[in-house]
């Protein structure tokens, strides 16, 4: 199973597919979708509506990474399940800390 990500000079881009209107905010694992490629599955409490459910996922992606959340943003998919967030910062890092959140991590 591929990284649900993509190294960057100044980050990453993480692939994620968003599920508004849950009980809890968190990440629920990796999922591979019919064409092969990999997602992080998140759920989010926020509606989607005015961009709530993607300020809500920024917000969670920053925590749960230890980022600022102005260094997490949404660059594709804003109305899509499917979405893809720009995080800046050191891509080694943020590529161990996504892996091993998505339980791909060997220790």
């Amino acid at each position: 199973m591929s990284a649900p990500l993509r190294i960057r000079e100044n980050g990453i881009d993480l692939f994620v597919r968003l599920t508004p209107k849950s009980s809890v905010d968190r990440f629920e694992g990796v999922e591979t979708a019919a064409d092969g490629r990999s997602h992080l599955k998140a759920r989010v409490r926020a509606v989607p509506e005015n961009g709530a459910a993607n300020q809500a996922l920024e917000r969670l992606v920053a925590k749960t990474l230890g980022v600022p959340i102005s260094s997490v943003s949404v660059v594709a998919g804003g109305t899509a399940r499917l979405k893809t967030l720009r995080i800046v910062g050191d891509p080694e890092a943020l590529a161990r800390s996504i892996e091993a959140l998505s339980g791909q991590s060997s220790g």
